[in-house]
């Protein structure tokens, strides 16, 4: 080859080594990352067979791929066929290093090694490839073993290629120049590699931290932990469904694999500024309970209300006052306080609404006189009154704003992190879940023009877990018939997107869930159509 062909020559090499490392920089599948290595091996080699190991945990080589073009052999990576090898071990005992094995060599001293062949080299142990050649009938001769090292030098893997050949097809030795390209080409490679493994690292450690904050909000409260992790699952069930649409308002909607990512955080995040509610908030299980439920109090009001009319009867029997008459007064007056106190304990449980005459009777009971502490007073308070009066559920209005105050909270966290750009919108998804199609929604009142697919498809699936949800602190985990039907009721009054919920019910999103998250006795029929309003 004259000077300027050889030039020529180095300079395309150079090229494609140029382009081959931009690829691997690029890269997300590591099988694929790994194929993108031996391919471009092969292509400046021209080896017949191709091993890619990679060090496991262990500390031992995993066979991640393994071809053999004259064999017509291809295994591990993208190929769906498993390797059926054990990992070459690095060391034979705590003291004794495998320097026998060429691989084992390569990755304990991050050396190549390049050997003419395998059947006079006396260095390594070859006995396994000869008798695989054996068996076989091929012939291994000519092996580079080159390690692949990290931007910290470290060894994560090595490549080995067999039996490089010429342009006629005959078996030759890799010559110093392959070996240089080889080598330039595996430290690319392992840059890529680890580049890859850096950024999963980090991922993972992201998304430990989000189910962090879920837990922490499933220590604080049991009534709220399994709905952070529930929602995404309905979240992106229903995501799928949409994406799946090939007609209607949304047959143009996808997400790539970025964009499903950033859907799936925003749904673990979406309530994540509970952390900042008090507990005492939003474990509220009865009306009356603080740091706890304060019907134990009335009922010891009772028994002293009980007493006075005990003691009144007494002393009526000792001035020889007693008759049928008075007895008769007694037992009604008993009767009357244990049934006043059932009514309160029932009242003291939230429910979905509460009549004004109820309310009536619970201000009745709470005007009357107890004698405590040597004082005539009210039965209860004006703040007892009120909880207990509460219509629908166990929260006051300024508790059910301190809940709704949550949603704040969550934007403002989730505002502060320095996102990068294939998450930006995880603010805007998790803090839009409580908006209404109508503008009556919070925190921001935004109409359904002003929301984001992402967010309205999250709303639904909000509702729907903390419908059928079993583990709240004031209800029962609804029917799916009853749960449906309060859904259907919340399109027709655009709280909720019409069209995403038709796909929600008609795609069977809402069964496939319920099948895995839902109580069996739970489950039953759904008049979708009558749901829908197309009946």
């Amino acid at each position: 080859m004259d000077t300027l062909n050889r030039i020529k020559f180095l300079e395309d090499r150079l090229h494609r080594l140029s382009e081959i490392g931009m690829a691997l920089s690029t890269e997300k599948n590591t099988d694929r990352l790994f194929e993108m290595i031996l391919e471009e091996a092969k292509n400046i080699t021209n080896a017949d067979g191709r091993t890619l190991y990679a060090l496991n945990k262990d500390g031992n080589l995993n066979f991640e791929i393994l071809c053999n073009d004259t064999m017509n052999v291809v295994m591990g990576g993208t190929s769906g066929v498993e390797i059926p090898y054990y990992p070459v071990k690095l060391w034979i005992d705590d003291q004794t290093p495998n320097q026998k094995n060429v691989s084992a060599y390569v990755a304990l001293t991050g050396k190549t090694v390049n050997i003419k062949d395998a059947y006079e080299e006396e260095g390594f142990d070859f006995e396994g490839t000869k008798n695989f050649d054996k068996k076989s009938g091929y012939r291994s001769k000519s092996f580079l073993t080159v390690p692949l090292k990290n931007h910290e030098n470290e060894i994560i893997g090595v490549m080995q290629l067999i039996n490089a050949r010429n342009d006629h097809g005959d078996v030759i030795s890799f010559n110093l120049e392959m070996q240089e390209q080889v080598e330039s080409l595996a430290s690319q490679g392992a840059v890529a590699l680890t580049n890859k493994r850096l950024v999963e690292e980090l991922k993972t450690l992201f998304e430990s931290f989000i189910k962090l904050i879920a837990t922490a909000i499933d220590k604080k409260s049991e009534y709220t932990g399994g709905h952070c992790a529930r929602v995404p699952v309905i979240t992106m069930m229903l995501a799928d469904a949409v994406a799946d649409m090939k007609e209607g308002k949304y047959k143009d909607f996808s997400m790539n694999e970025d964009e499903r990512y950033e859907l799936y955080i925003a749904a673990w995040l979406h309530d994540c500024g509970k952390v900042a509610t008090p507990p005492h908030v939003v474990d509220k299980g009865t009306k009356l309970e603080t740091i706890f439920d304060r019907i134990e109090l009335f009922r010891t009001r009772m028994e002293l209300f009980k007493r006075d009319a005990e003691i009144a009867f007494l002393k009526r029997q000792l001035n020889g006052q007693a008759s049928d008459k008075f007895d008769d007064e007694f037992n009604e007056t008993i009767r009357q306080a244990e049934e006043n106190m059932n009514f309160l304990e029932g009242c003291n449980v939230g429910g979905e609404f509460m009549k004004p005459d109820l309310q009536d009777r619970v201000r009745s009971i709470g005007n009357q006189q107890v004698n405590l502490y040597g004082k005539n007073q009210n039965f209860l308070s004006d703040e007892e009154m009120e909880n207990l009066n509460i219509p629908k559920g166990t929260l006051l209005p300024e508790e059910r704003e301190i809940i709704n105050d949550h949603i704040v909270i969550t934007i403002e966290m989730l505002e502060q992190l320095p996102y990068p750009k294939h998450l930006k919108n995880v603010p805007e998804f998790a803090g839009g879940h409580h908006e209404k199609m109508d503008g009556t929604g919070y925190p921001k009142g935004l109409n359904a023009n002003q929301m984001s697919t992402q967010a309205k498809m999250m709303a639904i699936a909000d509702i729907y877990e903390a419908l059928t949800a079993a583990d709240r602190p004031y209800k029962e985990g609804k029917k799916l018939s009853a749960a449906m039907r309060i859904m259907g009721f919340m399109k027709n009054d655009y709280h909720i997107d019409e069209d995403l919920f038709e796909i929600f019910v008609e795609s069977g999103v809402y069964k496939k869930y319920a099948e895995d998250y839902v109580a069996k006795t739970q489950i039953d029929e759904v008049n979708e159509a009558s749901v829908l309003g197309k009946e």
